[in-house]
């Protein structure tokens, strides 16, 4: 199987600049570009609209969205504009969402939230009027939505670390999105969560990617866009023992608004597990470690590089051909 690459957007670029970026990613041979849905920043459809306008052949969804801050009819009904913007490249992201307790949102059975969701964007995508009545989501009979539908079905990938929700994606979705980690010791344990060795869903890995020549300037800038995700995903990641008070002393700087300082609490060994950072040799390496592993794409987030134009240029001729 050939290896797959994707671009992880953050939405904290000037509008115009998306539909820049979605050329130089088709032009250069990614074969995905997804739009996170962080908390704060520009929502994921409006960017992957404006690529779908300007590109043919890059699949696009975003990873990801989740049901309680977009009622799964309006996700739904985005994703159908997406699909149809693209020509039938969208797929569906779907998570329980980070960092909502910020804004006093609860997540009350999130596993139950993203099966009813899914649930209701495939009956409504393939026009089924029966009404559909959840425990936590409902439409009614005869609710349907009022505008062309280019297909009957879209692709679902699930966004987790959790036991629970990996085992889910394994029965519902055809990938599994582990973000905000590089570690290729994880991929065994997210197998086995996903039910077994024999499962179609396909594994996706992506973390902060930062590349250039000067392997400490790439180094340095990854610490602190690594830092606000580790916070988050450190702790779930079985395979590593974390220093004894690392993340208290990370969430005080955090919270101070620290974020360089944070980053560089981040031991040198960790680093490489959450980021994609160094030269291009060093993000080869650690991704070809990812595929002999068993993932199936690899995905690079933002910031690529020292600037986002370096970045593109460092994975689009250094990078990526190594793997075609």
């Amino acid at each position: 199987m050939t290896p797959e690459f994707g671009l992880g957007l953050r939405g904290d670029l000037e509008f115009a600049g998306y539909a820049r970026v979605g050329r130089e990613a088709e032009r250069r041979g990614f074969d995905v570009v997804t739009a996170f849905g962080d908390l704060g920043f520009l929502p994921p459809f409006p960017i992957l609209l404006a690529i779908a306008a300007v590109t043919e052949r890059v699949r696009l969804g975003p990873s990801c969205v989740n049901p309680y801050t977009l009622h799964p009819v309006e996700i739904a009904g985005q994703l159908a504009a997406l699909d149809a913007a693209s020509t039938g490249r969208a797929y569906l992201g779907l998570a329980r969402g980070a960092w909502l307790g910020a804004i006093g949102l609860a997540q009350p059975r999130p596993l139950r939230a993203i099966r009813e969701t899914w649930e209701i964007t495939q009956r409504l995508l393939r026009g089924d009027t029966s009404g559909y009545a959840g425990e936590l989501f409902g439409v009614p009979p005869g609710f349907a939505l009022r505008h062309p539908i280019l297909r009957p079905q879209v692709p679902l990938l699930i966004g987790t670390w959790g036991e629970r929700t990996a085992a889910l994606a394994g029965e519902i979705a055809s990938e599994l999105k582990v973000g905000g980690s590089a570690n290729p010791d994880l991929v065994p344990v997210m197998r086995r969560r996903l039910a077994g060795p024999g499962t179609r869903t396909g594994l996706v890995f992506g973390a902060v990617t930062v590349v250039d020549a000067d392997r400490a300037a790439a180094r340095a800038l990854a610490r602190s866009r690594v830092a606000m995700y580790f916070d988050v995903v450190a702790p779930h990641d079985p395979t590593l023992e974390l220093p004894p008070g690392l993340l208290e002393d990370l969430r005080a700087a955090l919270a101070a608004g620290a974020h360089e300082a944070a980053g560089r609490l981040i031991p040198e060994h960790l680093l490489d597990q959450f980021a994609f950072a160094g030269t291009p040799a060093d993000v080869v390496a650690r991704c070809r470690a990812l595929f002999d592993a068993g993932v199936k794409r690899v995905e690079f987030g933002v910031p690529w590089g020292l600037t986002t134009d370096e970045g593109l240029r460092w994975l689009g001729d250094k990078v990526l051909p190594t793997f075609r």
